[in-house]
């Protein structure tokens, strides 16, 4: 291995598993380097997340007798490990980043982006998808909301879609009957590591056809957000947040032409500093005034869909304590965050997240938060709200479904 200070890289993703009486932890790579199901002994986990880039063979040597408890490692023995961690592309290493390159150069230069959780997800033949989505949509638990003026929003989950069936059912319904030519949708990017937004001018394809992407929108805004706006597109190629929306707008607007404008958001959390709403406006106020500009001059033919999850908690998200400890408090943020969405009230959604710090990952702030800026909903209604557990990790997630409306004339200016 090239590199004697052995980095772990940073954009996988573990989840521990019991076997027996054997824990193991599943490794999952978004780009595909890692190969699926790979799945490694916790005692070698432990020695992964010490590989930081600051610590030598040496030093991971005697960390390998501690938690061998004391039994003897010879550096050849470490090197071993290393290297088969490298060959799995475990390791932020020349091997992995050359053949990351590789992956984001042909992703970048690609016109389309092809469906990825197709086959895993959901059914890849198209009138298997259709039925399934079928059944999906007859799950709601709330009735569909009537004429209340313009729909100018959504809010529907981006978990998977068993779990999350009765949200997405819920939100999707709202669309039946209607239509519209043009759809923002706000993802969340889960794998951003930099930049507040990422936009795509990629059309979507899907088992259900292709979904053209509106150019001149993503340019525009691409062109106002400048710094705030990442170069490449390249998180947008594993992303689920919009894939999942984008079947369900293809099914419930189907036989209608419309074009989208796919913009995954950043963690905020991670971003800025201090993490409050003046910051957020002083650094993507340029994109959020050109944002909310098309939206107002193009608001009847637009609907803004927000895919996104609430409070994540338990073991598999930081916590120390199980996701049951945590639900009630958990509740009662997601209740906060959801009244201020609702009236809507940017302020107060923003001050809730500040009083706990972010204490419950509330993924799908950050797109919440963009569409609250340049929304001008005078109305909104909560269809559904849902917190699923995963008793093996002991922990949880929470997601809901609403519809924001807005009625005639010309909304007043947001305070920037």
């Amino acid at each position: 291995m090239e590199n004697s200070n052995p980095r772990l890289r940073n954009d996988l993703e573990f989840i521990p598993v019991q076997q027996g009486q054997q824990t193991f932890v599943l490794v999952r790579d978004h780009l595909g380097l890692v190969a699926q199901g790979t799945a490694v002994p916790f005692q070698l986990y432990e020695l992964m997340v010490h590989l930081d880039g600051a610590k030598s063979v040496r030093d991971l040597q005697m960390l390998l007798m501690r938690l061998k408890g004391g039994v003897l490692v010879g550096t050849h023995e470490v090197e071993g490990i290393l290297n088969q961690l490298d060959e799995s592309y475990l390791l932020d290493s020349p091997r992995f980043r050359s053949a990351r390159d590789r992956i984001v150069d042909e992703f970048v230069a690609s016109p389309v982006r092809e469906c990825v959780h197709c086959g895993q997800s959901y059914p890849s033949a198209p009138g298997d998808l259709e039925s399934y989505l079928d059944r999906v949509l007859a799950t709601a638990t709330s009735e569909t909301p009537g004429t209340q003026g313009h729909l100018a929003a959504i809010v529907a989950p981006h978990i998977d879609i068993n779990v999350g069936s009765r949200g997405y059912a819920s939100a999707y319904n709202v669309l039946k009957g209607r239509s519209t030519s043009r759809i923002v949708i706000l993802g969340v990017g889960h794998q951003m590591r930099e930049g507040l937004f990422s936009l795509t001018e990629k059309d979507f394809n899907t088992p259900l056809g292709m979904v053209r992407c509106d150019k001149e929108w993503v340019r525009s805004l691409k062109e106002a957000g400048k710094d705030c706006v990442l170069k490449d597109d390249f998180p947008h190629r594993s992303e689920h947040s919009i894939e999942f929306q984008l079947l369900f707008l293809q099914h419930v607007l189907k036989g209608k032409e419309f074009k989208v404008i796919p913009i995954l958001c950043g963690n905020l959390w991670t971003h800025l500093s201090p993490c409050e709403r003046s910051t957020y406006l002083a650094e993507t106020g340029e994109f959020l005034r050109a944002f909310e500009e098309l939206l107002e001059e193009h608001k009847q033919e637009t609907i803004v869909v927000a895919g996104v999850d609430l409070c994540h908690i338990g073991h598999k998200f930081g916590h120390q304590e199980p996701a049951t400890s945590l639900e009630m408090e958990a509740r009662a943020h997601d209740q906060a965050l959801l009244d201020a969405m609702i009236r809507p009230d940017p302020e107060r959604f923003w001050e809730e997240s500040i009083r706990v710090k972010d204490r419950y990952n509330v993924c799908g702030f950050s797109a919440l938060a963009c569409m609250m800026e340049v929304l001008h909903a005078s109305e909104g209604r909560l269809l559904h709200y849902e917190i699923w557990h995963e008793p093996p990790t002991r922990s949880a997630v929470s997601f809901c479904a609403a519809a924001l409306f807005s009625h005639a004339g010309k909304a007043p200016p947001r305070p920037r």
